[in-house]
């Protein structure tokens, strides 16, 4: 009988932590919002988080605190993430190939890829090769036939180690058979002024400053499958020989253990965001493209690009095979 009465008691306390639980989500949101951005000021992740930032904050009817946490290509902010209190009042920005690359390349980044709990992914943006407008260089030909004549010599900045732009200058070297030394740089952000500076002799960035930037940097290829309406006289590296295509994906995370219900009202929230007329005005203007990828939609696309990374680092000899 003392047996039973304590299981009996036992399930009683488990009632009750499940019915806590039940009523701490249901008011969900009750205060303000901390939102994370892993890169610096003025990059993609940061722009489109002062697109949301409004649009969020009538929505879900709380202040929402846009912070950064910059460090290690995006690492240092998922690493703190992943070890933050599953309350959804701490989120943060993630991107894709970075939360792929990062644990696949670094070995240990801090983090798992799987770790972090997908909310939503909003964007894309492809990889842009610019120089500055007063380069000798007019066409990406030109570029690539004075890069072979001094191996390593041309410096490529970027956002990020293990990124998009990391991993696009390393397949353009493959492509093209030579040899760029890629520089990273704590976002876009701090990527830009080392380009307008004459420190490195390009970027590989986003789509985004090339309209960003347009009157100051000459965009020498994208890539992308086709062109983009927004940067029409932009060649593809494919249409130019290269079969270079790369991006980013950004979207939104929280902590691993976020209840679903939780993640499911910040998940509606950004698809309501995003939908908004305005809203995505900005984004077209700016050189983004919208996507609308929920919980299940954004998870599942990580696992994919998992398989996809993996194999191309190993192509490129990025990792042991």
């Amino acid at each position: 009988m003392r047996r039973l009465a304590i299981g009996f008691i036992a399930i009683l306390a488990a009632l009750a932590v499940a019915g806590v639980g039940a009523a701490g989500t249901a008011g969900f949101p009750s205060k303000r919002i901390t939102y994370n951005i892993c890169f610096n000021p003025g990059g993609e992740s940061d722009i489109t988080a002062r697109f949301q930032e409004q649009p969020l904050k009538k929505i879900l009817g709380q202040d929402i605190a846009i912070n950064y946490k910059i460090g290690g290509g995006g690492a240092l902010c998922w690493s703190e993430l992943v070890q933050t209190k599953p309350d959804g009042y701490t989120i943060a920005g993630h991107n894709l190939p970075h939360i792929a690359l990062q644990p696949l390349e670094m070995g240990n980044a801090g983090y798992k890829t799987l770790d972090l709990k997908n909310i939503y992914f909003f964007e894309s943006t492809p990889n842009l090769l610019l120089v500055r407008n007063d380069s000798p260089y007019k066409t990406l030909k030109e570029f690539v036939e004075a890069a072979k004549k001094s191996p390593g010599a041309f410096t490529v900045g970027g956002s990020g180690s293990s990124s998009a732009n990391d991993l696009g200058t390393t397949m353009l070297n493959k492509a093209a058979g030579i040899q760029l030394t890629y520089v990273p740089f704590g976002g876009t952000g701090s990527a830009v002024p080392a380009l307008l500076g004459g420190h490195v002799s390009a970027l590989m960035s986003y789509s985004t400053m090339g309209i960003q930037y347009a009157g100051k940097f000459r965009a020498l290829a994208i890539a992308s499958e086709t062109r983009m309406d927004v940067l029409p006289d932009v060649p593809t590296f494919k249409e130019l020989g290269y079969d270079v295509v790369e991006g980013a994906y950004r979207g939104v995370a929280a902590p691993p253990g976020t209840p679903d219900d939780i993640v499911k009202v910040l998940a509606d929230a950004f698809e309501k965001v995003h939908k908004d007329l305005e809203v995505k005005k900005k984004m077209d203007q700016n050189g983004f493209k919208t996507e609308f990828l929920g919980p299940e939609a954004s998870l599942a696309l990580v696992k994919k690009k998992m398989v996809e990374y993996e194999e191309i680092m190993k192509q490129l000899g990025r990792i042991k095979k």
